[in-house]
């Protein structure tokens, strides 16, 4: 790795438009070599776009890319990787059915012996204490050991600067730990890191500087260890942030939503199966399950919501009365609605208006439909209203859900269930990919949901958010449920080791947890 340089990466006045939308507006930075550099922002703020033109995958509209102070053109992948830029995506690229081997052999530029490569995979997990069978089928990895598969692929480009973006959203702690280790023994050998996370945390105990982008312009700079998680969320979003408030005298009623017994077989190959899945919540409770993606969160959503049915029809309970052979329709007359992972396609149409996409969910609750006849006034309005409740950034009701960004995608699919003010609401990731604002919002409108009486079942990556707002947790893993914990009580390493896999009594999770600290 070149160290010898002032500079590794430099942006000068970089520009990027798309149709209506100012993407990046001059953006201007510079990070040095052996340097940790956060890029923060909220959603639409320009991040990903920025990387993308770095790592050649856009084209800048207007300024200048510098590597090792030299003005470059990068018009492809390939030639960024040749230039020394290696970029790990948040979605892994990988064929499940292969070898760790033969996929970091997919991604490479040069043509190389199966032997040669394995020699030189194993030099690097060697040199940077990264533990990876070349030989495993990746089916059977865990999601952390598929993220250093694309780390050792772009290890092996030998990079002088390395982009991370969002790495740690499905990883456990004690994953992110080994993460953080891996990162900084790269930039002690010269390796500069672009880092775009959320986790505002992770970045104070990482990063050596931040640059924070507000609206496609860059708005400031800072020291994330000089900061506080609440004073950089501020930054990017230019005011205050808001606190979510439980309320003291919030008060738990009896069971409102019970889950007894369900299995659920898996779709599929690569289907995670559903074994013996039981809690209960209470009526004004907020529940989470936490656990690393792909451990059956997405079949737990299709069997809550009433998209997969069961055999037995006391297996999911509202109130006493059983639901488990009922599709989505009924579950919903009765008062249990539901947001899945999915924004696009599956929460939404995006071809649809909003308007449209309200009435799919919300004709019957809210009075859309009268002797099956839609009333078009009443379906806008409560578009209209959802919109303006939850800062839904838009052109109006008639926009299509496609239109949107991500983030405030997000914002409408969650108020179009909340203000429902349903018996139960089932909803995964309430807040992936919205900014630190809007996530505050979005935790408030749950907890003031709860407050209200309803049941609410959290399943989230983000174990800060379940922290934040649950009463109670447990954490799925491989299709099982661990024990419930009380979050008050609950620590960050017992989680982490549930999240990994470590089921069974409270004693031997305790044991575990001790070797844990003293490991």
């Amino acid at each position: 790795m070149n160290t010898d340089v002032a500079c590794r990466l430099e942006l000068r006045s970089v520009t990027k438009a798309f149709p209506g939308v100012l993407a990046n507006d001059q953006v201007s930075f510079k990070v040095g070599p052996g340097k940790i550099h956060a890029l923060l922002g909220e959603n639409g703020a320009g991040k990903s776009t920025l990387v993308k033109m770095i790592y050649g995958i856009m084209q800048p509209d207007a300024g200048e890319i510098l590597l090792d102070g030299n003005v470059v053109h990068v018009p492809n992948p390939k030639a960024a990787r040749a230039m020394g830029v290696g970029m790990v995506f948040q979605h892994f690229s990988l064929f499940e059915a292969m070898t760790v081997l033969e996929n970091i052999a997919l991604g490479l530029d040069e043509n190389i012996s199966h032997a040669e490569l394995e020699k030189r995979i194993r030099e690097v997990l060697t040199q940077y204490g990264l533990a990876l069978e070349p030989h495993r089928i990746v089916s059977t990895l865990s999601v952390g050991e598929r993220q250093r598969i694309e780390i050792v692929r772009a290890l092996l480009l030998n990079p002088n600067l390395l982009i991370m973006d969002e790495p740690t959203s499905v990883l456990t702690p004690q994953e992110v730990a080994q993460l953080f280790e891996t990162l900084r023994h790269l930039a002690a050998n010269g390796c500069s890191i672009l880092y775009i996370s959320h986790k505002l945390h992770e970045i104070q105990a990482l990063c050596d500087g931040a640059s924070i982008l507000r609206g496609g312009k860059i708005v400031g700079a800072c020291d994330p260890k000089q900061e506080s998680a609440r004073s950089m969320a501020e930054m990017m979003i230019g005011g205050e942030l808001m606190d979510v408030e439980k309320g003291p005298s919030r008060q738990l009623g009896g069971d409102r939503f019970v889950v007894n017994s369900l299995t659920v077989p898996g779709e599929g190959d690569f289907g995670v199966a559903l074994d013996d899945i039981n809690f209960s919540v209470r009526e004004g409770e907020i529940f989470g399950i936490a656990g690393v993606a792909g451990n059956g969160q997405n079949e737990l959503l299709l069997a809550l919501s009433g998209e997969v049915k069961s055999e037995d029809s006391y297996t999911v309970q509202l109130d006493g009365k059983p639901l488990g052979k009922l599709g989505t329709t009924l579950r919903r007359y009765f008062g249990l609605c539901a947001v899945p992972e999915e924004r696009n396609g599956h929460g939404a149409v995006p071809n649809f208006s909003l308007t449209d996409n309200a009435i799919l969910t919300a004709r019957n609750r809210k009075g859309m439909v009268n002797w099956g006849v839609i009333n078009a006034r009443k379906a806008e309005t409560y578009a209209d209203e959802i919109i303006q409740q939850f800062s839904v950034k838009t052109t109006g009701s008639t926009s299509t859900a496609g239109s949107l960004s991500g983030g405030n995608l997000q914002k409408f699919i969650m108020g179009r269930e909340i203000m429902q003010t349903p018996e139960v609401l089932i909803v995964s990731q309430p807040t992936w990919g919205v900014d630190a604002g809007a996530a505050a919002a979005i935790h408030q409108e749950l907890v003031n949901l709860a407050g209200r009486g309803s049941a609410i079942v959290v399943i989230s990556q983000d174990l800060d958010e379940l922290l934040a707002i649950c009463d109670r947790m447990a954490v799925i893993n491989e299709g099982k449920m661990s024990k419930t914990l009380n979050v008050a009580e609950a620590t960050i390493d017992e989680i982490g080791l549930l999240m990994g896999g470590v089921h069974g009594d409270p004693n031997s999770t305790t044991e575990m947890t001790e070797a844990a600290h003293v490991a």
